[in-house]
């Protein structure tokens, strides 16, 4: 059955033994998608979508000059109009920075997790099937699973630096060899989710161990790697290179964490045209906002990379000074850094008293009091697999970064 919106001589589809349309749900393929006013006529006098012809009802502001005229650049949007459902000039910026050959590889969602949702809908029957994910990892993955009814494999990552990938970076690296055996022993997972660099583990996944599961015969699904942090990592780090030569893999990204654009909830889905031509044929008809998408295109003009790019640096550099100083309170029982620190984030292990073992117990206490008592908010990661203790420190500017050490100094001298 051919992939609505798609051309019928696409293809053929690499590697040989990945068809897409024996992972896509039938009822999804079959899909007509909703056909909104905007995807035939975006200019004229628009009479065809019911919208409100007298425009938005936003009272004028009574604060100052300034917060005037930022109020009324919004209001200048055409507010009462519906959006774009497509945001090309968005994706075209997408394809030039990460090097793709045009629009039909990008995918544009509400955040990472309307893709994880969608790509959950599309492609697992719920059930019957499952996906697989990597303990420690993103939480939304088993949230997603869970809600739409769908099974979870887990094959956690490898705890120790013995089998690394690159000496003591090697900790959370992924298990190739476990991932293909459990495909082996259950034919009905269809997506695999690697979060690369790591959440919480900061650890990046080697492109040839992607390539190695993209490459596996007897893995007939998708290959998910979420790459949230992809802009903190090393150079190469990126499986975007692979996309295309491969049909089964989907890259994530996203504007909310290098981008600093949390707020407006804007994810990205990298694929070959097939898999994006599936979630645009299956997404809410206005899934982006105005307001959001006027936002990430100026994010993603040339002055604006810039600095992101700069603020990437110094972020870099700060992570670095950061674990130095965490690394000084060593004699008050906090333990080095674990993971890869190829992210925005460090996480150390709070240890017990005598410093033999990382203390759960202690961590938590550590956590509250200096959330509660000192006005620093960090997040406990102690429940997650391989993650005994551990506390995971954004790095935040100079200020924030020499006022967490300090309270956390404090704080272990007293608990």
């Amino acid at each position: 059955m051919p992939i609505h919106g798609l051309p019928a001589t696409f293809g053929p589809f690499k590697p040989a033994h990945f068809d897409i349309e024996k992972v896509i749900r039938p009822n999804i393929q079959a899909l007509h998608p909703y056909r909104c006013a905007r995807d035939d006529y975006k200019e004229g006098i628009l009479l065809d979508a019911n919208e409100n012809a007298l425009g938005h009802s936003i009272a004028p502001t009574d604060s100052t000059a300034t917060a005037s005229s930022e109020l009324d650049q919004t209001l200048d949007l055409n507010l009462h109009r519906y959006p774009d459902p497509s945001h090309d000039p968005i994706k075209e910026r997408i394809a030039s920075i990460r090097g793709l050959s045009g629009v039909n590889h990008v995918f544009l969602g509400v955040g990472s997790d309307e893709v994880i949702d969608l790509l959950m809908r599309v492609c697992v029957a719920p059930a019957k099937e499952k996906i697989l994910i990597t303990p420690p990892t993103y939480g939304m993955y088993s949230v997603c699973a869970q809600v739409n009814d769908v099974g979870v494999v887990k094959v956690p990552l490898e705890f120790s630096g013995a089998n690394g990938e690159g000496g003591t970076q090697g900790r959370f690296s992924l298990k190739v060899d476990e991932v293909k055996k459990a495909i082996d022993a259950d034919p009905s997972i269809k997506l695999i989710f690697l979060c690369s660099p790591g959440n919480p583990t900061g650890t990046s996944i080697s492109v040839s161990s992607i390539k190695a599961l993209l490459d596996y015969e007897n893995f007939k699904g998708i290959v998910i790697v979420d790459e949230a942090y992809i802009d903190f990592a090393a150079e190469g780090s990126s499986a975007v290179s692979l996309v295309k030569d491969y049909a089964n893999l989907c890259v994530m990204q996203t504007l909310s964490k290098s981008f600093g654009l949390a707020a407006i909830r804007l994810g990205i889905a990298i694929a070959q045209p097939p898999l994006i031509q599936v979630l645009t044929n299956t997404k809410a008809p206005y899934n982006i906002s105005t307001p959001a998408a006027h936002l990430a295109l100026s994010a993603l003009s040339p002055a604006s990379l810039a600095s992101m790019r700069s603020k990437i640096q110094t972020l870099v550099s700060s992570r670095t000074s950061l674990l130095q100083s965490l690394s000084s309170l060593a004699p008050l029982g906090l333990g080095p850094s674990i993971g890869g620190n190829d992210a925005n984030f460090v996480m150390v292990p709070v240890l017990s008293k005598d410093g033999s073992k990382p203390d759960n117990t202690r961590s938590q206490k550590v956590y509250k009091a200096l959330a509660e008592e000192n006005g620093v908010v960090v997040r406990y990661r102690g429940s997650e697999p391989g993650c005994d203790g551990c506390l995971r420190i954004t790095v935040g500017t100079e200020e924030e970064n020499r006022i967490v050490v300090e309270k956390l100094e404090a704080v272990l001298k007293v608990l």
